[in-house]
């Protein structure tokens, strides 16, 4: 039988584990959908569609090993000892996980459950979804100049003056092209590479485990709770949670604009900085440093790390741009884990609905992006979304 593509539960980005934590402390009863999209709208066999099942099925086989639980209990302390010896115990239900097509063979997948346990399917099934994608590009993919061309972004990245983190499983080429990039970041990358955001490799070449909060909490909120107060109601549970761990805010769930308006000094002040996601960032670099000034905060004491599909080009370019104006740094994954001269999956898997309880009636979630054209969810939400918050 061939190799798992996800071989550890650890194999994974490690925000899936703090916002399941999250949900398991504030909202233990909520439930929601994860739901697929494949952006090129890639046509596929009943055979194909067959053959995802059997690799996507194997999560059934994972299990959280003793010492991988005491790794993450003494290197992610901010989550408490009594969610890891929870996970312990923990298996993905693959009879939750629905894979079929539509009529024209685009590929669906949905999972439904309590949001602390669902939260963790969507990058697992992300990362064998592209590594299963990908496979039929195997024997044309430059997989023997890995190092050479993860050592040229390295060397772009510290002539530029500027660090990133790796960020790239979710639409990895493969497990084993992530682990020989991760290999090579970890041994000659110290001094521009902060650490990988999957936790697996993090525990397999001790790096530093890096990671900020996703969209789906602010959908959550905006969903639960009214548009108008998810950015600082999402905030506000977050730092309840964290108590200043994890200070990376997440700006772009119902546009930045909006965002910027809620941002309060009080979370300016206690957020070491803010992530940008989607959009120009170059406005977007003006518009935060604005907002700080604007709350009598010094941008140069705050952050923004910028993920919006970046290469390294455009990373050092925007370094250059915020230097001596506000801290920057990278989160940088596909041009990493999937840059080898052959086509990658454009694919995402965002929570569509959910409820507070199983008496609660569902609600959609949205989500409205700085990039024209991938707002998510229905369109008669979205508009209701975009009349209350005052977008046009």
């Amino acid at each position: 039988m061939a190799e798992k593509m996800v071989r550890s539960l650890l194999d994974t980005d490690v925000y899936k584990f703090t916002t399941s934590y999250a949900y398991m402390k504030n909202y233990p009863d909520a439930e929601g959908e994860f739901s697929f999209v494949d952006r090129n709208k890639t046509e596929f066999s009943i055979d194909d569609i067959e053959d995802l099942k059997s690799h996507l099925y194997r999560l059934g086989e994972l299990s959280l090993s003793n010492f991988e639980m005491e790794w993450c209990v003494k290197n992610i302390p901010f989550i408490p000892r009594y969610y890891w010896e929870w996970l312990r115990g923990f298996r993905f239900d693959v009879k939750k996980i629905n894979i079929g097509s539509d009529v024209h063979g685009h590929l669906q997948i949905t999972v439904y459950d309590k949001l602390y346990k669902v939260t963790l399917y969507e990058v697992p099934i992300l990362a064998i979804v592209s590594e299963w994608m990908s496979m039929k590009y195997k024997d044309m993919a430059n997989i023997a100049n890995i190092e050479k061309v993860v050592l040229e972004k390295i060397t772009m990245a510290a002539l530029g003056g500027f660090k990133f983190s790796e960020f790239g499983t979710r639409r990895r080429f493969s497990y084993d092209v992530q682990d020989k990039v991760i290999s090579v970041l970890a041994n000659k990358g110290w001094n521009v590479c902060n650490g990988t955001s999957n936790v697996h490799f993090a525990m397999k070449y001790n790096m530093k485990v890096m990671g900020t909060h996703p969209h789906e909490w602010f959908m959550f909120h905006g969903a639960q709770f009214g548009y108008k107060h998810a950015n600082y109601l999402g905030m506000e549970a977050w730092a309840n949670t964290y108590q200043g761990d994890l200070g990376i805010a997440l700006t772009d769930t119902y546009t930045s604009d909006v965002f910027f308006r809620n941002f309060s000094k009080v979370h300016a002040k206690l957020f070491d900085g803010i992530r940008q996601d989607s959009g120009d960032e170059y406005e977007f670099t003006d518009k935060a440093i604005a907002r700080y000034k604007e709350l009598g905060i010094n941008p140069l004491t705050k952050t923004i790390i910028f993920s919006n599909a970046l290469d390294f080009v455009k990373a050092g370019k925007i370094a250059n741009y915020c230097q001596g104006k506000i801290g920057c740094a990278f989160g940088i994954g596909t041009n990493l884990t999937n840059d080898l001269g052959v086509p990658h999956a454009n694919i995402v898997m965002k929570l569509t609905k959910c409820k507070m309880n199983e008496r609660q009636p569902e609600e959609y979630t949205i989500k409205l992006s700085d990039d024209l054209g991938k707002h998510l969810g229905p369109i008669e939400e979205v508009e209701i979304a975009k009349k209350t918050l005052n977008i046009k």
